[in-house]
């Protein structure tokens, strides 16, 4: 088979947000590909926001280590195979479609015993036979949703990392954070190294619960480990970050916001934590990996001029973060935003954080089924931002012409920016439409 018809087949398997919670077939699936989630060690990650970068971040200090590094992240901006990395590479399009053709016997066998696999069983499968076989020396594992159930959770991570914890998924994960902490503290196994980011309250409580029946060490970041300074530099931050095992200064991030400084140092502690012994990491191989970091579709630069920013934010907490991290980063006097939303989000606390930030906003949807309409949109918008500030464009491609033309009216050095967002689908399909170059 060749790549697209892979894809189709893996789309054939339903859709990544509807799915029976359960780990009985993603288990009965790896049990008889002999259990490759156990061929490496494991860092997993979980949280509702800032995975994915603390996951590139993870591998980009392995990797300076000369580890040969797996990554399995989600979900996609553009193209499935971001999902399943090597060495920092996505699979080709061959290797990918020669990984699907070698498990697909094995994934029809369990079909037959009243178990499907679903779609994002299957591409958790497929990463995790594909790391097996490179073979690699860890995988960083990111959750798709949740923790206990999620089908990452057959592996049994050595280091356990859980990001900041916000509401999101609530009709899956449960209504308020403690019932979202309890579901995501299920990736901490018994003898592992939870690594915290910082919490509020009432999900620091969870996690520490579920840490102490469990037995496993635990590294808070503001306790354990932090951000001592940073500073605001071209193109990202300059930091000092406290380790579990050392101090490292003078350490260059080309990402922007507090909350990549708080990713970054949770990333450091959980290497930290996977190389055990008492010494800390060579602080040239910290900073050398940082300042080569990326995180596409977060707070991305995607164009000069005028500045146009793409962010994946798509739940407040999220949102939140990222619009400290424009405001500090950048010096905008008037921001022009393009919003697409899924309609499951809570919309209306997205848009409430984005109006005294938007001069103006351009309401529009995206590629996925889940989009909220722009006229939907539009409904919401409205209240908040008076009709004069929103414009109403169906299609997003159009949308950002819209944004950029508004940007270049006011003239170049009006310092006028643009900001795409409201999830990761946006900003996956700005970021084609953009032409923006990484993975």
């Amino acid at each position: 088979m060749d790549y697209r018809a892979v894809e189709r087949a893996i789309l054939d398997r339903g859709v990544e947000w509807d799915f029976e919670p359960t780990l009985d077939r993603i288990a009965a699936l790896l049990d008889l590909l002999g259990s490759p989630q156990r061929a490496y060690p494991v860092v997993h990650i979980a949280g509702t926001n800032g995975k994915t970068s603390t996951a590139r971040l993870t591998e980009a200090l392995l990797k300076e280590r000369n580890l040969r590094v797996g990554r399995f992240t989600s979900p996609h901006l553009v193209s499935m195979r971001e999902r399943i990395t090597v060495d920092g590479e996505p699979l080709s399009e061959e290797r990918f479609a020669q990984v699907y053709e070698e498990i697909i016997p094995y994934v029809d066998l369990t079909d037959t015993q009243g178990r499907r696999i679903q779609f994002f069983e299957l591409l958790t499968a497929m990463a995790f036979a594909a790391f097996a076989d490179s073979p690699v020396d860890v995988a960083v594992i990111e959750t798709g949703m949740g923790g206990s159930w999620d089908a990452t959770n057959v592996a049994d991570g050595t280091v356990s990392v859980i990001t900041p914890i916000s509401l999101d998924h609530t009709d899956r994960l449960g209504p308020d954070l403690p019932s979202i902490a309890t579901e995501k503290s299920g990736i901490i196994k018994p003898g592992a190294t939870a690594v915290f980011a910082q919490q509020e309250l009432a999900a620091a409580e969870v996690l520490m619960r579920r840490a102490a029946e469990v037995g496993a060490v635990v590294a808070r970041e503001g306790l354990e480990f932090g951000v001592l300074s940073r500073e605001v530099a071209i193109g990202g931050q300059l930091l000092s970050l406290r380790g579990l095992k050392g101090v490292y200064d003078d350490v260059y991030l080309p990402l922007y916001g507090a909350h990549q400084a708080s990713n970054a140092v949770c990333a450091l502690a959980a290497v930290e934590a996977l190389t055990g012994g008492d010494d800390p990491l060579d602080v040239d191989l910290v900073r050398q990996a940082f300042a080569q970091a990326s995180s596409p579709g977060r707070m991305e630069v995607v164009r000069r001029t005028p500045t146009v920013v793409v962010d994946a934010a798509h739940n407040p907490g999220g949102m939140q973060a990222s619009l400290e991290g424009l405001h500090e980063a950048f010096d905008f006097a008037k921001v022009i935003g393009v919003v697409a939303v899924m309609r499951d989000k809570d919309v209306e606390g997205l848009l409430e954080l984005l109006e005294p930030m938007l001069d103006e906003i351009v309401v529009t949807r995206n590629s996925s089924p889940r989009s909220m309409s722009a006229e939907e949109l539009a409904a919401l918008a409205e209240p908040l931002f008076g009709e004069d500030r929103v414009h109403v464009v169906e299609r997003l491609d159009d949308a950002i012409d819209r944004a950029i033309g508004i940007a270049d009216a006011a003239g170049e050095f009006s310092g006028t920016g643009v900001l795409i967002t409201g999830s990761v689908v946006t900003a996956g399909d700005a970021r084609q439409l953009l032409k923006a170059d990484g993975t």
